[in-house]
Order: structure tokens, then sequence, then C-alpha cells
């Protein structure tokens, strides 16, 4: 039997990314990558560091401890860490409160991107979704299965039902307005609506309405 070579972790080519939504999502996992680590290492080794660095829109993001500003203008004045006892009782201070704060940012940023990640697997899902989405009573009637056949023979006779309900309403106002008008032109009689008829119809005038003989379609009349 052959042996499979493994695949491993294989190098990634280094060279600017050519699609520019790719370049967007290679920087922003870089940038919360590189600042993690500048992290890391002010907790790890006392370090104090300033990152500032921006986007390929030109957006800047910056990442410092103690601060940005105070690492730059320490690096600006070329001024010793050990300039003074006051300063260095300040950074015993602070730091143990910069380095738990430096981990609850790690922290967040990790789930920040934990959340991030998971919005975007969602939005692509969603887009998968609507691109292949195919109701099942849009497909042709030899496709349906048995439930879906059931379904949608319910659902005709609820729109059937619906029909036939308005249609009485409206073939009733129909005769109403009618009567009312030979009642006026015979001077107060009103004529008889429903003498002589077949269930389901009305008769006026001679005029015969049928409100339930609707044709759906598919060779059947309900």
């Amino acid at each position: 039997m052959v042996k499979r070579p493994s695949m491993g972790r294989q190098k990634i080519e280094i060279k600017r990314i050519q699609n520019e939504e790719a370049r967007q999502v290679c920087f922003s996992k870089r940038r919360s990558g590189l600042f993690k680590k500048a992290s890391e290492l002010c907790i790890l080794c006392g370090a104090d560091v300033a990152i500032v660095v921006f986007s390929p829109a030109g957006k800047a993001y910056s990442f410092g401890h103690p601060s940005v500003e105070s690492v730059a203008e320490r690096f600006l004045r070329r001024s010793s860490p050990n300039q003074s006892r006051a300063h260095q009782a300040q950074q015993a201070h602070r730091g143990p409160l910069l380095g738990e704060l430096n981990q609850q940012y790690t922290e967040l940023m990790s789930l920040a991107e934990a959340k991030k990640k998971r919005g975007e697997d969602l939005k692509a899902a969603a887009k998968t979704r609507r691109a292949t989405c195919q109701y099942w009573f849009d497909g042709p009637l030899e496709e349906l299965g048995l439930q879906e056949l059931e379904r949608f023979a319910m659902g005709i006779n609820e729109v059937r039902n619906q029909v036939t309900r308005r249609a009485d309403e409206l073939l009733k106002e129909a005769a109403m307005v009618s009567a009312t008008a030979a009642a006026a032109q015979t001077g107060g009689g009103v004529a008889p609506l429903f003498m002589n008829r077949q269930p389901g119809a009305f008769d006026h005038g001679g005029a015969r309405f049928v409100p339930h003989d609707f044709g759906l379609g598919y060779g059947h009349r309900f």
C-alpha cells in the first residue's frame, strides 16, 4: 500500500494580495494577531510597546503599553526608562494594573474575532440558501412527494373556501342592490330573491347567480 504524502503546514507565499476584499480580511486577521503578540510581550516581559498600523483604506489602528503616547514621547525625547525614582515607582504601580487590562483586552479581542467569524459564516450560509432556495410548490407536480401533495391540496382547499365565502358575500350584496332598485321602480314592492332557486343560486329578475362553480385548472372543477 502506497503511503499518501502528508499535506502538513504549507508555506504561504508572501506577496501582495490582489483581491481587495481578501486583502482587507487578511489585514484584519493579521492586525489582531500582531496586537495579541504585542500584548503577550508586555505581560510576559514587562516591555513597553507602541504600534500604529494603517489599513489599506487609510484607517489607523494602534496598540500601546502603557500607552502609545507615553512610549512615543519617551522615544522622541530619547529618555532613559530609569531616569528617576518617581518614574520607577509609577511604573511599578501601573505595571500590574496594565498587565491585567492587557489580559482582558486580549480575551475581548479573541471573543470579538470569534463572534465576527461566526457572523461571517452565518452571512455566507444565508447567502448560499438564498442562491439555492426553491420553494417545493414552485416545482413540477410530478416531482412532489406524498406529504408535499397533501399540503398542496390543503392549500388549494383553503383558497377555494376563501374564494367561495367572498363570492357569496359579493353575490348577496349584488342581489340586495338589485332588489332595492326594483322596489324603487315598482313603487315599493320588493321582488322575491330566493323563490324557486336551486341550492347555491340566487334568482332575481330572470338573472341567476351560481356562486360555487370555480374552475381552478388541472382538469378539475371545484
